[in-house]
């Protein structure tokens, strides 16, 4: 019975680890992620990685039929001049022609378009760099604290720093904080609620958050009944080193632990108390190094299941200068978090605006912050005036209390009671805002994320009602781009929260697109026709009419999206309005100073909330204008489309939005969009740190409260209007979506954990009474004989094939013809078989070079298949996870012989390679 506990742990154990994500070597391998559709009348996953020279990592984070791949790094032997060969997307493009070829009947031409009508998507994943938006100065003043120490004393606050935490108590402006201290006399504190800090990492030793961390279990003898049961011991990741657990490392990861001590520091002697004292808090480590997209779309669905709001303050340059927003691979995971996150009811995703005002930068050209799945978050100062970094825009939604004015965020810091008296920025707003939903979320957890987001357009308080930047909306409102709606209050958010009426499902209107004097460009960014945009500026129109309301099932307007296409030689002088029927404008960009780039606006989509609660009847105008020399002809204006969202008339007839399979910007589009009712390469990136573009001064230089964000706007006139039509279904996709259900749904392993200690208590009892039976029969002590069941026999022998007896996995079975035991995960330790026909061998899994001959062959690709397995360790032999030997075979069936280390890869912006 000793050896049954122990035994039943590892079982568990392994179970517990097995989601957890491969590590990746990108200087030995080049990665790619695939959608793969598995349809029984195209080829198997197993013939398209064939094909491709591929190999199996795993699934794509919590992506349906999408998956990581990889291939051996191709030593390139080329001129300065020669462009770097890219041999798989090579491949795919030869598939490609022989699949489209009019004139070929062969059997190989035939497996080509197979294997092409298999493949959805497939891009080559290359590192980027997200940037935190945060920041470094001086330590805040000190004031008169009788306030704050009355709160304290009323509510046994013995923080040592709480009276400096003015953003929880402002003595000098107390109109002018997050008002949370009612909240909490309420009884809402945050508990059962869990934010995860998308960020550096997280310093779980902290006596200010070690509390409230949500741990994953990382060695045996962490190994409890209890921390098995725990359903969110898995939340935390470093998808930058691939580690357990998320440990800030570099001299400067500590932006996450910061904004972590903002939402859940621990009500007790260290520093200062959060915002939800008593919530959880996980970290996903993604900005300390370049991340690939299919690591980032994972690090946002991490969790998904137990975690409820995902803070994200970073994002791309703060420059005034780029415009770049989430690729398919991305957009797709957020749009997943919307759709099954926190069990349907939707994650919600909190961003911060940017800290790059004071050069011109704007939210809405960040693709992050004008999601309409995100609550983007700007900031105001302890005096509520806006900081002159805080970034405008049409898709912010409120405002939260940061730095400014003589003022900073007191949090935690990273060391074991090490506090933070700089921090500050829209990198600060942001954790302030999950704070305040986290106390909602535990006063009604039913809230959905466009619950939450209703909630901050119906109760942010207007501050600095004499700023000029205010307007009044048609639906009665008062928008700032400047402060969206209002400032964030906790206490107005959390009592409307706990009698509001949640809102219908979801539904959209997309209109057909408008192109504007025949413009028109290809997939290469290669724009003709459009309109010269003159001193006037150029004006187009379309018409919303009730029945085009009607037949999208479409009730109350919500988030409006504008894709627009424009060329222009300088984008920064290009400024885009849209005008409602009712005549309220939104400004979705404006003059941009330091932007020069030349490449224009090639399908690029804004995003406005200022139309929240108006009715869409009617005709909507766009104006685009050059506001620096437009007399030059520097640009033309090609077309557009609009993107209504809001809730549903009738939710028994709405569906789930799906991001389009190819969402390629070309004009005019070559796919009708998706109707909301029920039918009858990516480039590797590094998110630059948070603090990059905050100016050192955000915390001491004074805001202003008079001026509007955008100066100098022109009015839109009307003309001639282009009114949209009706909307052509296209069918629904992915059907088979019940092949991850065993890994994305925990309740396996719960069930696998009874079944097992009901085992080993029935095995203990069976022992005992044989026992106590042979010595009541026996006339002495005699010894036993050996005990009958080895403890092979327990089952859950999960380890890889390999020298001995256990089992190997098919290809075949894994991703077509699947039994509901089997993992949908391929380890990169597993060793992936297939079918074997008579008289063939078992060879190594990879690509033969004949394959893309014109000659004809006997089979698809003259490709077998051997049961090996492979490493990323490429000198020799190593242990997998069973305790076998591995062995790496590259594509080609050789053995590689480099060698890797975690953490590798470039830190240059490259640029997308993806064919679909």
């Amino acid at each position: 019975m000793r050896l049954l506990w122990p035994a039943a742990l590892a079982f568990l154990l392994q179970g517990a680890l097995a989601a957890t994500p491969a590590r990746r070597y990108y200087n030995t391998y080049d990665y790619y992620a695939i959608e793969y559709h598995p349809h029984s009348s195209l080829a198997p996953l197993g013939d398209v990685l064939q094909s491709l020279g591929v190999e199996l990592v795993e699934k794509a984070g919590e992506l349906e039929n999408m998956w990581l791949v990889r291939t051996i790094k191709q030593t390139h032997t080329f001129s300065e001049r020669d462009e770097p060969r890219d041999h798989v997307l090579e491949r795919f493009k030869i598939l490609q022609a022989r699949a489209n070829s009019p004139l070929s009947i062969r059997s190989d031409d035939a497996d080509a378009r197979r294997i092409v009508n298999s493949v959805r998507y497939l891009s080559r994943q290359e590192l980027r760099q997200r940037v935190k938006r945060a920041p470094p100065p001086k330590p805040p003043n000190d004031d008169d604290q009788t306030l704050s120490r009355a709160v304290a004393t009323r509510l046994g606050i013995q923080d040592p720093l709480f009276d400096k935490q003015w953003h929880l108590v402002n003595n000098e402006f107390p109109e002018h904080m997050m008002n949370a201290t009612p909240v909490w006399e309420m009884g809402f504190t945050g508990k059962g609620i869990i934010s995860s800090l998308v960020d550096d990492g997280l310093d779980y030793t902290s006596d200010d958050l070690a509390g409230n961390f949500v741990r994953l279990i990382t060695t045996f003898y962490e190994c409890t009944l209890s921390s098995l049961l725990d359903k969110d011991a898995d939340d935390s990741y470093d998808f930058n080193d691939h580690e357990a657990l998320p440990t800030p490392k570099n001299f400067d990861d500590h932006h996450g632990t910061r904004c972590a001590g903002q939402v859940a520091a621990v009500k007790n002697d260290v520093c200062g108390v959060g915002i939800a004292y008593e919530s959880k808090v996980a970290g996903v480590r993604i900005l300390s190094g370049p991340i690939s997209d299919v690591d980032e779309a994972a690090a946002l669905n991490y969790g998904f299941h137990n975690v409820s709001i995902y803070s994200c303050s970073w994002g791309p340059p703060d420059n005034g200068q780029s415009m770049e927003g989430p690729g398919y691979l991305i957009k797709k995971a957020v749009v997943n978090g919307i759709n099954s996150g926190r069990g349907g009811k939707g994650s919600i995703f909190v961003f911060a605006s940017g800290n790059g005002a004071a050069q011109g930068d704007q939210c809405n050209f960040d693709g992050y912050t004008n999601s309409i799945y995100s609550v983007t978050v700007a900031a105001i100062d302890y005096k509520g005036m806006h900081p002159y970094y805080s970034e405008a825009c049409a898709a912010n939604m409120i405002v939260a209390y940061s730095s400014g004015g003589g003022q900073h965020i007191v949090t935690t810091d990273k060391g074991k009671d090490t506090c933070a008296t700089t921090h500050g920025g829209t990198s600060a707003a942001a954790p302030n805002a999950v704070g305040v939903f986290a106390l909602a979320l535990q006063a009604r957890p039913d809230l959905s994320w466009r619950d939450v987001q209703h909630l901050c357009v119906e109760t942010a308080r207007v501050v600095n009602p004499d700023d000029l930047d205010w307007e009044k909306t048609a639906a009665g409102r008062m928008y700032s781009y400047k402060y969206g709606y209002g400032a964030l209050d906790a206490y107005a958010f959390v009592k409307a929260a706990q009698t509001w009426s949640l809102v219908k499902p979801q539904t959209w209107l997309s209109t057909e697109t408008i192109q504007v004097n025949d413009g028109k460009m290809d997939s290469a960014g290669n724009f003709t026709g459009g309109q010269w945009i003159g001193a006037e500026g150029v004006t187009s129109k379309m018409t919303i009419t009730q029945q085009m309301l009607a037949g999208n099932n479409f009730e109350k307007l919500e988030h409006i999206n504008v894709k627009v296409w424009i060329r222009h030689t300088r984008r920064g002088d290009v400024e885009v309005e849209l005008v409602s029927p009712h005549g309220v404008k939104s400004v979705l960009a404006s003059k941009r100073q330091f932007d020069a780039d030349s490449t224009g606006f090639p399908g690029w989509t804004f995003m406005s909330v200022k139309h929240w609660g108006e009715n869409p009847i009617g005709d909507w105008t766009i104006h685009v204008s050059d506001q620096n020399e437009p007399e030059k002809n520097n640009g033309s204006f090609l077309g557009w489309n609009m993107m209504l969202w809001g809730s549903a008339i009738d939710p028994d007839k709405t569906r789930e939005y799906e991001v389009p399979h190819l969402e390629i910007d070309v004009l005019p589009p070559t796919e009708a969009p998706m109707r909301p009712i029920i039918p009858s390469a990516s480039a590797t990136k590094q998110h630059p740190k948070p603090t990059s573009h905050l100016p050192e001064d955000h915390g001491t230089k004074e805001g202003e409260n008079s001026k509007p964000a955008f100066d100098g706007r022109t009015s839109a006139t009307a003309s001639p209007s282009a009114s949209s039509t009706g909307i052509n279904p296209t069918p629904d996709e992915g059907w088979f979506a019940d092949m991850s259900n065993l890994i994305s749904n925990q309740k396996w392993f719960f069930g696998a954990t009874a079944l097992v200690i009901l085992f080993g208590i029935g095995a203990g009892v069976f022992f005992y009474l044989r026992r106590r039976k042979q010595r009541r029969a026996a006339t002495g002590y005699g010894r036993l004989g050996p005990e009958e069941m080895s403890m092979s026999g327990l089952g859950g022998s999960h380890g890889v094939s390999g020298g001995g007896s256990g089992r190997t996995r098919e290809l075949y079975d894994a991703f077509g013809e699947v039994s509901d035991d089997d993992d949908e995960y391929a380890d990169e330790n597993t060793g992936l078989t297939r079918p074997q026909p008579p008289g063939r061998s078992m060879e190594g899994l990879g690509f033969h070079s004949g394959f893309l001959d014109d000659e004809d062959h006997a089979t698809t690709a003259g490709l077998t298949l051997r049961q090996e397995q492979y490493r990323d360790e490429s000198d020799g032999t190593q242990q997998g996870k069973g305790g076998e030997e591995a062995r790496l075979i590259s594509p080609t069936g050789e053995h590689s012989s480099s060698t890797s280390t975690s953490g590798e890869g470039s830190w240059e912006h490259a640029s997308t390679s993806a064919v679909a």
